[in-house]
């Protein structure tokens, strides 16, 4: 039986960046679909009344999802503004008012996580997080043990089949793509494992920098802001068995078990970076140690990946900004060409942005007399049309309660306890040029398994 919607939106941080950029965008392509027929209510201390909320609502929408002007207008007439102090309780009996005859509200949180506890019980004492649900952000802590906190708060007053973790990550198509490609085609699964699969990398590269958010990097580090959560959870996509029913919980319950089966980090297995000028950005410090760049080396102990490396490596300012995976297959067993066993192995490569691509790297025998071959990528690209925001995707399967694509608490937990030693023990910081591929140091974790396959750009994609 499918749990009932809920049947209204509120969100907290209402005037903040998270909801310029991505939230009011959402909420008009989910009108344009006929997923918000509910009242949508911000709530934020800024001092604006209902007007310049909805003006700063149509702004945002303009710069970021392009107006229609029609669908603007039934999102305005569902907009209400609530003005007031996150620590005063008077906020939180207008939002109970505000909320009329609603009684199953879902709650986001698009605050800093040190106001969430404020926040949680403010909604608790004022009768707002009855029967309700809540998303929360990421990161979801900044460690296991602020990571134990956060879920310690949250289930206070929520029921943990009504929390929310967002990871906007895997709201993307691409993303869905993959996990789609893997259970749905039945001639990966024979070699899906370590009888077949030599070693697995992860790239994930920007060409851009911090953009204005040093402040915020400076509190985060490549790993706490893409490897612990983005990263780690494209990993256990490519390393889950298949899930055991269509449910939301089948999916989420394997990807916990590869989470709980990752080996935790050593420093041997980090290679931390940081570009070059990082220091000179905005609200940096000028002696900071923060990594622009990190790239490591994980091992899943289970039947399926025993001795299986996964490399991930990500990065600011680097040569082009690109997602991709690259698993290379083992060579094979005997030896019939001589050349076979001298060039690169078999692969598949996935795409995952800009473009989603997939491709099947295989030998060839060249033309000519003599038994020489050469290597080819078969290839193919697929171009999306009107595909989900993905904050569409997530807010509309919040309201459903659909979690499929949300972190359930255990596997945050999970993902800590990888990271979490390299978080205490901090590694040294290597120093590299803007454009380059990271740090040379970088090159020493994946020298035994054929060293990085750096993505190429657009036009050599395609």
């Amino acid at each position: 039986m499918a749990p009932p919607k809920s049947d209204a939106f509120v969100f907290f941080g209402a005037t903040g960046d998270l909801a310029y950029k991505q939230i009011f965008p959402a909420l008009q392509a989910m009108i344009r679909c006929g997923h918000l027929g509910m009242p949508v209510i911000g709530v934020a201390k800024s001092g604006w009344d209902p007007e310049r909320f909805k003006d700063h609502a149509r702004d945002s929408i303009e710069k970021h999802g392009g107006l229609d002007e029609v669908l603007f207008s039934k999102l305005c007439s569902k907009l209400q503004y609530i003005d007031g102090d996150y620590l005063d309780g008077a906020t939180y009996e207008r939002l109970y008012k505000a909320l009329g005859t609603s009684r199953r509200p879902l709650h986001y949180l698009a605050i800093p996580p040190d106001m969430f506890a404020v926040v949680v019980e403010g909604l608790a004492q004022s009768g707002c997080a009855r029967d309700a649900r809540v998303v929360v952000e990421k990161p979801f802590g900044r460690d296991l043990a602020s990571a134990r906190e956060l879920n310690r708060i949250l289930t206070s007053e929520f029921p943990e089949t009504s929390i929310f973790r967002i990871d906007h990550f895997l709201g993307k198509e691409p993303i869905q793509n993959l996990l789609y490609f893997r259970f749905a085609n039945s001639f990966l699964e024979p070699i899906w494992n370590r009888n077949y699969i030599e070693s697995v990398q992860i790239t994930l590269s920007e060409s851009f920098g911090v953009e204005g958010r040093g402040r915020l990097y400076e509190e985060l580090g490549a790993i706490r802001d893409v490897v612990q959560n983005h990263m780690l959870q494209v990993m256990a996509l490519l390393a889950i068995n298949p899930p055991t029913g269509t449910d939301s919980e089948s999916s989420r319950d394997e990807k916990a078990l590869v989470f709980r089966a990752m080996r935790p980090l050593g420093p041997e297995d980090v290679v931390r970076g940081q570009y070059r000028g990082y220091r000179n950005e905005k609200d940096v410090a000028p002696d900071s140690r923060v990594e622009t760049f990190a790239a490591v080396r994980l091992h899943i102990d289970t039947w399926r990946w025993a001795d299986v490396p996964f490399y991930i490596r990500v990065g600011k300012r680097l040569p082009i900004t690109a997602n991709e995976v690259l698993v290379r297959l083992k060579r094979p067993p005997q030896v019939v060409f001589d050349e076979t066993m001298t060039g690169r192995p078999n692969y598949f490569r996935f795409r995952l942005s800009p473009e989603v691509c997939i491709s099947l790297g295989a030998r060839t025998k060249a033309p000519g007399e003599s038994m020489t071959g050469e290597e080819i990528e078969l290839f193919a690209c697929q171009r999306f049309a009107g595909e989900m925001l993905p904050y569409e995707r997530l807010l509309g399967d919040a309201i459903r309660g659909d979690a499929s694509l949300f972190a359930r608490e255990d596997a945050v937990e999970a993902t800590w306890r990888v990271v979490d030693p390299i978080l205490k023990h901090i590694t040294a910081l290597h120093e590299y040029e803007p454009g380059t591929w990271g740090p040379l140091e970088a090159d020493r974790i994946i020298a035994d398994t054929g060293g990085w396959d750096n993505p190429k750009p657009r036009e050599a994609v395609e």
